[in-house]
């Protein structure tokens, strides 16, 4: 045999080879670890976003509370206060709601030329991760050198700011108020009293204030909730630099 010079029979079968491994590949990258079954009394809610009302600002607007983003292991992580990030600690009580996000529906590129995404270099750039605990964390880093403000920078941000790192559902665009739209119409109620804790307050608020004020208090609550929304809607679509997701 001439030097240099392979059997093309040994060449065929490391053909049949890389063939095999190729065609193998997209089931091992697709194989996610399985989840452990959401457990509201412990606190664990694998691969979930959570909601939980604020006090006071939720008496006034029951729509508004705080949010998190768990890990596969189902502990909750949250942005609550300046340069802090809860893990496993949900701040303001317990989920009231909750929505199971697909893992699936993410993008966790091993390499530059894995993004199933159509961001690609700019999804590498803002921070891709290969898993989805990965991704939290790389945000939980980056939020605890964030200052935080209701208004701009709040729990709904770092939860935007997640999602924005997995590319959950072939999107980019997440922000506070498409987040909050989210856990609002999918999200699921915890139990029957999660939704009694949530707007028994607001009820309550409500029937003292017209029993004490009369009409024009209800008119005034949805005067402060009209231009609560006002607010996030034109700052998150119309000045996009001064809200951090």
């Amino acid at each position: 045999m001439p030097p240099g010079r392979f059997p093309l029979m040994d060449l065929k079968r490391a053909y049949d080879v890389e063939q095999v491994i190729s065609s193998a590949s997209p089931v091992i990258e697709d194989d996610l670890w399985p989840l452990d079954d959401i457990d509201p009394k412990k606190a664990k809610f694998p691969c979930c976003i959570v909601w939980t009302p604020l006090p006071v600002v939720s008496w006034l607007a029951p729509f508004i509370g705080h949010v998190g983003i768990c890990r596969e292991d189902g502990a909750i992580l949250d942005f609550s206060g300046s340069n802090f990030v809860n893990v496993d600690d949900f701040a303001f009580g317990s989920p009231a709601r909750y929505l199971q996000l697909d893992r699936t529906q993410c993008c966790l590129p091993p390499n530059l030329g894995g993004h199933k995404c159509k961001y690609g270099f700019k999804h590498t750039e803002f921070g891709a991760s290969i898993t989805w605990d990965d991704s939290l964390n790389g945000s939980r880093r980056s939020f605890e050198h964030r200052t935080y403000n209701m208004f701009t920078c709040n729990c709904h941000s770092f939860v935007a700011n997640c999602l924005n790192r997995l590319c959950y559902g072939g999107s980019m665009e997440w922000n506070m108020v498409s987040v909050a739209a989210l856990i609002m119409f999918k999200g699921k109620w915890v139990s029957v009293t999660s939704v009694v804790r949530s707007f028994l307050p607001f009820a309550a608020v409500s029937c003292l204030g017209i029993l004490l004020v009369g009409w024009p208090f209800l008119i005034g609550l949805f005067s402060f909730s009209l231009l609560l929304v006002a607010w996030f809607m034109i700052a998150t679509y119309c000045f996009k630099n001064i809200m951090e997701c």
